[in-house]
């Protein structure tokens, strides 16, 4: 009974109970996207996996592409009330920490953290509530035991739900030092920390067009990629972009071909691949053109036709999870 109490106070999220059905193989990879076994992860527990977390958040998409694979991002946390200190989301903190608070007691919080429980949204406001308390300077490694519990709290309870993310991409971390007041240089180990995070991080660039948000053009290394982050339910944007691919209209330009889709927390994120000789901002027009049409398709609600239907198997066959 506690499990089903559990499912229901998270009404409104896609989720199951993670004990495995009958014949589930317990070696396939956790669906919660640790990369872990399943036996290994949430089967070995009572915990719920909130497939879809950000549900019924306008910044759903903003929160996907921090998580996933935005290396280098901040932005305000958009609260329903004002708090009494500044609180900032961040892709990833120093150590992989959850939260940490700054000695002038502003509040910083990471999205891309060591780990987490089924419920990466209820890990957020527990990491939250957290730093509200904590003294400054207090780091928290991670959402474990005996962290905010009590009566589950969700990031949809805290934040406005109509307000996207004010994202700011860095080209590297330098935002996780604060200058000292006395022009002091960071300590050997701090320089060192830094030095390896910038090393890895992927030239990444919002494309900013008309009808066109959480696309980001990412260069990594061999190759240039458009990844766009969807609010749709999964069928209905399979439906609409197999309509676009029997027409042959998939593609953002002759020379950016679709790659395939991941899927990451419940909704889907498209691939294209660039040429890289090519500037960010020159991707903008041809994604605005792809927007167009989408919603186009999108808005299309007739049967699909035997060709479609062939285009949105092939395209079921190109999905990934992420990991």
């Amino acid at each position: 009974m506690a499990k089903k109490t559990r499912a229901r106070s998270r009404e409104g999220t896609t989720q199951h109970n993670t004990d495995a059905p009958a014949g589930e193989n317990p070696r396939r990879p956790c669906p919660c996207g640790s990369g872990k076994r399943y036996k290994a992860c949430h089967g070995a527990g009572d915990d719920v996996i909130v497939l879809r977390p950000f549900d019924g958040l306008a910044a759903e998409c903003d929160l996907v592409a921090m998580r996933e694979f935005l290396p280098s991002a901040t932005a305000p946390l958009p609260l329903r009330e004002t708090p009494d200190v500044p609180v900032t989301l961040t892709t990833v903190l120093p150590g992989a920490s959850a939260a940490l608070v700054r000695p002038d007691g502003t509040i910083m919080l990471g999205m891309q953290v060591q780990t987490r429980s089924g419920d990466l949204s209820a890990d957020l406001a527990k990491a939250l509530r957290w730093a509200q308390t904590a003294e400054p300077g207090s780091a928290l490694p991670v959402v474990g035991p005996g962290i905010g519990d009590g009566e589950l709290v969700r990031l949809q309870d805290l934040l406005d739900p109509e307000a996207t993310l004010d994202l700011t991409l860095h080209t590297d971390f330098g935002w996780w030092v604060v200058p000292s007041e006395d022009g002091t240089e960071p300590a050997a180990d701090v320089t060192a920390a830094l030095e390896r995070a910038n090393s890895v991080i992927m030239p990444t660039e919002a494309v900013v067009a008309d009808g066109v948000r959480s696309a980001y053009w990412v260069d990594t290394g061999s190759k240039s990629h458009l990844r766009w982050v969807r609010p749709e339910p999964e069928e209905k944007l399979l439906a609409a972009m197999a309509r676009l691919h029997a027409r042959g209209e998939l593609a953002l330009t002759e020379d950016a071909r679709f790659a395939g889709v991941f899927r990451a927390h419940g909704i889907l994120v498209p691939v294209w691949d660039l040429d890289r000789e090519l500037h960010p901002k020159e991707w903008a027009a041809p994604t605005a053109a792809f927007a167009a049409r989408l919603d186009e398709a999108l808005a299309d609600e007739t049967p699909l036709t035997d060709a479609e239907r062939r285009a949105r198997d092939a395209l079921a066959g190109k999905q990934v999870t992420l990991r």
